[in-house]
């Protein structure tokens, strides 16, 4: 090929013959066939190729199936090159013909050559391709930030509940402590002896916990009856005492038990003794439960942050969407329903769990936000051969087409101003496909949205090159 070749591409127009010369010293002509790929997407972008005839179109895997997301059928279009300004660049898609052609191939450092005899031009370029990833890192890390936020807001949230559940028990239980004590004392001055302190606690024993089903009539009765029963019984204060015992199961056929266990001076002690044994236990539970939903918390956090992992582990998929869940908790009460559906026969993966269970938050937040607070959010976990397929549906309004075409577009969103930036997608995209080589897609119709996620269930080979699917 001579200069006078490439003088008719607009590209080359105003370069002199020297110019044009030395270009194609360092370049090659590449012809191509119908369905040949001359570029694949997520290949180092180590050449510059510019349409000399023919037409290529250029496509996209995205959720496991191509996409055309442009062409070109003009003598001059162009793709790639982007290591002359960047050492990570990568083709941004596959190009794949479709009428036979020919195609220039300018390795980047010749053209990076060639840009440097217009320093301009080539200032411009480099500060336009940097100016932009920067941007596009900047929201990365804002968004990261406003996740963040988000979930430590939710977590503080579902920290608050149980905590403050067991500092109100715990004041309670001191309380509780001083009368169980007083009443001992009472007890012990009023002579009780060993056989009859043991009979009693025999006796407290015996009560039949209360039934898991609160029924606050049945209870007020039996209140109404045990403040009658110590009034009738010359006990101080019986309508004080009376809901505490019936919180504890007691009710008056135990009480007339214990009149033959006691004397008479030593009943209401006795009958203090026991509620205020029985109130203690119960806050001891309050206080374990509420205790133990901290702990909860507090591994679900671990479990989803990974911190006490290595970065890439097998794990086991339910652990990290369960822990997702937990910490989305605060956004799934009231209307949210959750239906599980998880196979049994779903193996562990190899995954970097901390990337994938962000996927797993990007997912179910956008969900949730689709259906407004009030619907089903479906979950789904199979074996599909030597994959593991997670699908995550909600009952939401839909998707119409262009939104599903354009779903996992960087900085692409329909959340209002302020309210997105349109990178949650995009990121659980690039940890799907870029660092696990799997496939994520989405189908939607009114009432039935589904992201579907496909991971391999053997990690890729360390230092594989991940097909990247950055927009061109």
């Amino acid at each position: 090929m001579r200069p006078d070749d490439l003088r008719s591409i607009f590209l080359f127009d105003r370069l002199s013959d020297a110019q044009l010369q030395r270009l194609l010293d360092g370049s090659a002509v590449v012809t191509f066939d119908v369905g040949q790929l001359v570029f694949v997407e997520g290949d180092p972008a180590d050449d510059w190729w510019v349409l000399l005839d023919g037409a290529l179109d250029l496509v996209r895997r995205t959720g496991g199936e191509e996409t055309v997301v442009g062409g070109f059928d003009v003598p001059g279009r162009w793709s790639g090159g982007f290591r002359a300004w960047d050492d990570a660049g990568v083709y941004l898609a596959s190009g794949r013909g479709i009428v036979a052609g020919r195609m220039l191939r300018v390795p980047a450092p010749v053209l990076r050559a060639v840009l440097d005899e217009f320093p301009l031009a080539s200032h411009l370029v480099e500060g336009l391709f940097h100016t932009a990833r920067n941007i596009e890192e900047g929201a990365r890390r804002r968004e990261s930030l406003v996740a963040l936020g988000r979930l430590s807001a939710g977590l503080a949230h579902e920290l608050n509940n149980p905590a403050a559940a067991a500092s109100r028990a715990v004041d309670a239980l001191a309380t509780t402590c001083d009368g169980l004590l007083e009443s001992l004392a009472q007890l012990a001055r009023a002579g009780l002896t060993a056989a009859q302190f043991t009979a009693l606690d025999t006796a407290r024993r015996s009560v039949p916990p209360p039934g898991a089903q609160h029924d606050a009539v049945a209870q007020g009765q039996v209140e109404d009856e045990l403040s009658d029963w110590l009034d009738a019984h010359g006990v101080n204060s019986g309508w004080e005492l009376a809901p505490t015992l019936a919180a504890a199961g007691v009710d008056v056929a135990w009480c007339e038990q214990a009149t033959a266990l006691l004397p008479a001076h030593a009943l209401e002690p006795g009958l203090r003794w026991v509620a205020s044994t029985q109130a203690a236990d119960a806050l001891l539970s309050e206080i374990k439960l509420a205790t133990g939903r901290v702990s909860e918390l507090v591994g679900a956090v671990r479990s989803y942050s990974q911190m006490d992992r290595a970065a890439r582990q097998q794990v086991d998929v339910t652990e990290g969407i369960e822990s997702t869940l937990v910490m989305l908790g605060h956004k799934l009460r009231g209307g949210i329903e959750v239906v599980r559906a998880y196979d049994d026969d779903v193996p562990a993966i190899d995954v970097y769990p901390g990337a994938m269970n962000q996927v797993w938050t990007n997912l179910i937040d956008n969900a949730v936000d689709a259906m407004g607070g009030t619907g089903t959010l479906r979950i789904a976990t199979r074996r599909d051969g030597p994959d593991v397929v997670v699908e995550v549906g909600d009952t939401g309004a839909g998707m119409p087409p262009e939104v599903v075409r354009r779903a996992f577009d960087p900085f692409f969103t329909t959340k209002p101003v302020g309210e997105g930036t349109g990178l949650g997608l995009d990121i659980a995209r690039r940890i799907v496909v870029e660092r696990h080589h799997g496939t994520i897609a989405v189908t939607s119709e009114p009432g039935d949205t589904v992201f579907r996620v496909t991971v391999p269930i053997v990690g890729p080979t360390e230092g594989r090159t991940a097909p990247a699917t950055d927009g061109d």
